[in-house]
């Protein structure tokens, strides 16, 4: 990988757009120390020390929750809009259409996730305000509320704006890559945690280290592994026979990943249960927030199942967006092709749609263990795990499809990378 950062940074439009992903990640961490004025930081560590949600989503913002800054929120509530609109645009024909028609319908409807980012920012940033944090306030008037919810509103709408820069004009996905950043800077107060509780508070064994390493490198080799595999499905091309020249006969496949969806199923999860917190935050003394509290929780049992559960259905469902067995089938037979053994048209349409089950099945199974895993790891041990399963994914995911994209830019200009 470093010989590919060496090539690509020799290229100058390459290099150009290396130097402005690093920059706009470095605003972003700038502004990840900016705090929020009129509050207590200190009353939220407290509570985002406890093992539940607010700790996990501590971790995604890169500490940027437990210091309130102004990018507390992080980019959740952009997440949350993606899914809202990725299910309104199945439901909803007009938006189906617009899916359907290109770069122009795409646009309109990124604009629309835009606005509906801006309203959920404000509901969850008056949600955390006005029910988790009222207490931290130095100011409870309508003005020291409103200033809040004004600026962590205006952080996510940044961090949008930012992602979307990074995306367009630097290297990778960038709502992905400022993710990734804030689970980055997380990693040596995690290191630093644990090495003193095993040595200077003797909490947990000196010999539990290099199992909890030898655990997490385990959590990686599967991580990549599947993130990696596929499946090959062969095709034939008949051959045509044109005057005395002989077209065709031209044998390729397809290829079928074992984990398509990448990290989002997991982080649509994680954004949907942390919902009913939100909601809870409003009525902070009622009977719902304590259920949330007792069964949402990282430490629940039933956490941990809907934790699963969402996790499959998440990844069943963008397989089911991003993969059309019936226009691959329809392409193949237009153009000649075939898999062998199988007729053309709907019988590969149906074919491709049952491989594709199986193989989302495997995906989606090992994605909910590798969320689950240290979870049950951590409550059965009492060791805390400070890089969980779910911060794992998302470091190799990204860190996989970054390479993957600098290697596709790499090999439009005729230079030879790493990754085969």
């Amino acid at each position: 990988m470093l010989d590919t950062l060496k090539n690509a940074w020799r290229i100058e439009d390459l290099r150009k757009k290396i130097i402005y992903t690093l920059v706009m990640l470095l605003i972003y961490r700038i502004g990840s120390f900016i705090p929020v004025p009129g509050v207590d930081s200190s009353f939220i560590k407290q509570m985002v020390g406890e093992d539940n949600l607010l700790g996990l989503l501590d971790v995604i913002t890169g500490g940027a929750f437990g210091n309130y800054t102004i990018f507390a929120m992080g980019i959740t509530p952009y997440i949350n809009a993606s899914i809202i609109m990725q299910l309104l645009t199945v439901a909803i024909p007009r938006l189906e259409e617009l899916s359907k028609e290109g770069e122009e319908g795409r646009k309109k409807i990124d604009q629309y996730t835009r606005y509906l980012t801006i309203v959920l920012a404000f509901i969850q940033s008056f949600g955390i305000t006005y029910g988790l944090v009222r207490n931290a306030l130095t100011d409870r008037s309508f003005m020291g509320y409103f200033v809040v919810i004004l600026t962590l509103t205006s952080g996510t709408a940044f961090l949008m704006w930012l992602g979307e820069q990074i995306t367009e004009k630097g290297i990778g996905n960038g709502i992905s890559l400022i993710i990734f950043t804030g689970i980055v800077s997380r990693i040596p107060l995690a290191v630093v945690s644990l090495w003193n509780m095993a040595f200077a508070a003797q909490m947990i064994p000196i010999w539990a280290l290099p199992l909890i390493l030898i655990f997490v490198l385990a959590l990686i080799t599967g991580v990549v592994f599947i993130d990696l595999g596929e499946r090959r499905i062969p095709v034939q091309y008949a051959k045509r026979v044109v005057g005395r020249r002989v077209y065709g006969g031209q044998s390729t496949h397809i290829p079928m990943k074992i984990n398509a969806s990448g990290v989002l199923p997991i982080i649509f999860a994680v954004s949907i249960l942390s919902l009913p917190q939100t909601i809870g935050m409003f009525f902070p003394d009622s009977g719902f927030y304590r259920f949330v509290e007792t069964y949402f929780s990282q430490r629940s049992v039933a956490y941990a199942i809907v934790y699963a559960l969402l996790i499959i259905f998440f990844t069943f469902f963008y397989t089911q967006i991003s993969f059309n067995p019936i226009e691959i089938a329809n392409n193949l037979r237009q153009y000649g092709g075939f898999v062998q053994g199988i007729r053309p048209g709907r019988p590969t349409a149906e074919y491709l749609m049952r491989i594709s089950n199986r193989i989302t099945l495997v995906g989606s199974l090992f994605l909910a263990a590798i969320a689950i895993i240290p979870i049950a790891v951590a409550r059965i041990t009492k060791i805390p795990m400070y890089l969980q399963g779910t911060s794992i994914l998302i470091l190799v995911s990204v860190s996989l499809e970054t390479a993957k994209q600098l290697e596709a830019q790499m090999i439009m200009r005729h230079y030879k990378g790493f990754l085969k």
